[in-house]
């Protein structure tokens, strides 16, 4: 069980950003520049601080490295009983993340953990 997953969509547009940009990392926006959406980077590109950031999970797709998604600590506070999907749709999202230019956008659906499925998670690495 992982706290995050890829749709077979947003790994395809991952697939191919990787094979244009190298190594890839998210980071779930906190509400900054296109709302709540989840931002692709270039590895690296995205300083993330020990503290302020809690890698919430590993997205894990065939012929490409796994792709770290982090988000800030404050805001895995308010969804830490949450379930992400990364998905992409068409449409223009925001200009700092990788997939602007495609013609889409990623986004995130979300659902609540059962107990069971909190409890057996371990707390995201910081």
């Amino acid at each position: 069980m992982s706290r995050v997953e890829v749709t077979p969509e947003a790994a395809d547009l991952l697939r191919r950003l990787r094979a244009d940009h190298g190594p890839l990392m998210f980071h779930q926006s906190g509400g900054c520049c296109d709302g709540s959406s989840p931002m692709c980077y270039p590895l690296g590109e995205f300083l993330v601080a020990e503290g302020a950031d809690v890698l919430w999970g590993t997205l894990h797709i065939d012929d490409i490295e796994d792709i770290d998604v982090w988000m800030s600590a404050n805001q895995y506070e308010y969804w830490k009983h949450t379930h992400l999907t990364i998905d992409v749709v068409p449409g223009r999202g925001a200009g700092f993340s990788l997939e602007a230019p495609t013609g889409n956008r990623f986004l995130i659906r979300s659902r609540l953990l059962s107990d069971a499925e909190y409890e057996a998670l371990s707390p995201p690495g910081r």
